[in-house]
């Protein structure tokens, strides 16, 4: 055969190869484990970086070139470490197709018939609507069936006890956790040492470049702090409809209490001789960081039954009324009443405000959950690293390691939604938990400097208060993670300035 003729032959299998669909994403990334390969191996072989073979492997599409030699080297290692044949694909049923989305009324409920019908999806019988009037499993997701029950087992003869094994620790997890910490404060600070070097001492130069890396860096360093974690966790699940953007412009159902609140007793129009001091609160979604995060994929639960404080998620609820115009709605401002989904840091907080310590409401109805077994301390590890290297850096006016590690924890959840900046985590029912959570930490700050005689004037995002009276007597000032410090800025609703009372 001349050379022409493998030319032309080869072109042919080149052009039957595009043709040829990719593995789906878990085979993808099964494959590369499996050859012990890392992402960086398979990104310098295809000529891509980490984070884009970090994306294939999370759903996103190869492009040419690089898809051609992807795919010819998912072809060879699949080859070498073919699928256990005991290990089925995952059921397609667990992820709804793109256009189906559950039929709700205008007060926000899932619609039910009076009758069961097949889901369009898995088949299994099910009273949830499309919005196409078909059975739709409630979130447009299909729950695994219920596994058969086990038989008995028969039960042994006695026998003599035997000793229990004494147990061991893993080596993963023989490092200690200060030293785990040291290390993993290292890697900050040679990545600081690194862009200095690189831009020759330009702190601005310098300090631009670690913000632009910072979403990898902050990825790369979870997984760090999580090498001695005790649990797996579902990092991309498959998510309820409520969860998904319908448009990519347009958000998702989740509310997010993100206020505006102001003092209807008073006026901001200038001339007012009342003094109030605008405060910060010192890096809110750090701080926020510990919540109750759901680990594994959401569930679906009706009624009250929904609410487990040992698990966690979003909730559809109606709240009670709120009738305490001297403090902010734990639901922020709304323009509409009625049901309204809600993350479990909200619904927390409002359970919260039910006890005989508060009496400040009424517990609000729940109608349905999604919702996982949960830890408070998920991100614990990487909070108390970033809160140690902050704490460093503000003592030896270090700015330039200072806006690194906010930027690296601010980016970490603005990202975890759906981003094209981190494929690595995609729960935007995390992203949205934390949000609230800031804002419930803020909450409660409010409610402090309010027992306290402080009128509380506003209330704005998840990290700025605006009280009258002596607040250093609530409030310690510093720049610490549990301290307030007046706001700064250009708006004159910062620093210090005075108001008026509303004539009635």
């Amino acid at each position: 055969m001349s050379d022409d003729e493998i030319d032309s032959v080869e072109a042919l299998l080149e052009q039957a190869r595009r043709r040829v669909s990719l593995p789906d994403p878990r085979e993808r990334r099964r494959l590369r484990e499996a050859a012990h390969l890392s992402r960086e191996q398979i990104g310098d072989a295809t000529g891509v970086s980490q984070q884009t073979v970090a994306g294939w492997e999370n759903g996103s599409t190869p492009k040419e070139p690089a898809r051609s030699k992807y795919l010819r080297l998912l072809e060879g290692l699949a080859q070498l470490h073919p699928a256990p044949a005991a290990v089925e694909p995952m059921a397609p049923a667990l992820v709804a197709p793109a256009d189906a989305q559950t039929a709700r009324g205008s007060d926000g409920l899932a619609l039910q018939s009076e009758e069961e019908g097949p889901c369009l999806r898995c088949g299994v019988p099910t009273t949830y609507l499309s919005t196409d009037g078909r059975p739709l499993h409630a979130g447009a997701m299909c729950q695994p069936p219920a596994p058969a029950a086990a038989p008995k087992a028969t039960p042994a003869a006695p026998s003599s006890p035997v000793p229990a094994p004494v147990p061991t620790r893993p080596q993963r997890r023989a490092k200690s956790a200060a030293r785990a910490q040291a290390e993993n404060t290292a890697l900050i600070t040679d990545a600081v040492d690194a862009e200095l070097e690189r831009a020759g001492g330009d702190i601005k130069a310098a300090t631009k470049a670690l913000v632009k890396r910072a979403v990898p860096d902050v990825v790369a360093l979870f997984n760090e702090t999580r090498a001695t974690g005790r649990y797996q966790y579902t990092s991309y699940p498959g998510l309820p409809d409520i969860l998904k953007k319908p448009e990519k412009d347009e958000p998702d159902q989740i509310w997010e209490a993100r206020p505006a609140f102001h003092h209807p007793d008073y006026s901001f129009k200038a001339g007012g001789s009342i003094a109030v001091t605008a405060l910060d609160m010192n890096a809110a979604y750090l701080s926020a960081l510990k919540c109750w995060l759901p680990i594994g994929k959401l569930e679906h639960t009706v009624g009250a039954e929904g609410f487990d404080r040992k698990r966690s998620g979003v909730h559809l609820i109606t709240p009670a009324q709120w009738c305490h115009p001297h403090l902010p709605n734990p639901l922020g401002d709304r323009d509409v009443e009625g049901a309204l989904w809600v993350t479990d840091a909200t619904l927390r907080l409002l359970m919260r405000l039910t006890t005989p310590k508060y009496g400040l409401t009424e517990a609000p109805e729940i109608h349905e959950s999604w919702t996982s077994g949960a830890t408070e301390n998920f991100f614990e590890s990487l909070r108390r690293l970033f809160a140690a290297a902050r704490e460093n850096a503000i003592a030896e006016e270090d700015s330039v390691t200072e806006v690194y590690v906010k930027a690296m924890y601010s980016k970490l959840v603005s990202t975890m939604g759906e981003s094209i900046y981190n494929r690595e985590m995609i729960r935007p029912d995390w992203m949205h938990i934390i949000h609230s959570q800031a804002y419930a930490n803020l909450w409660g700050r409010a409610y402090k400097a309010h027992q306290a005689g402080l009128e509380v004037i506003a209330m704005m995002g998840t990290d700025e208060l605006h009280v009258t009276g002596d607040w250093r007597s609530v409030f310690t000032k510093g720049r610490g993670l549990s301290d307030m410090k007046i706001k700064e800025g250009d708006n004159k609703a910062s620093g210090e300035y005075t108001i008026g009372k509303v004539s009635r």
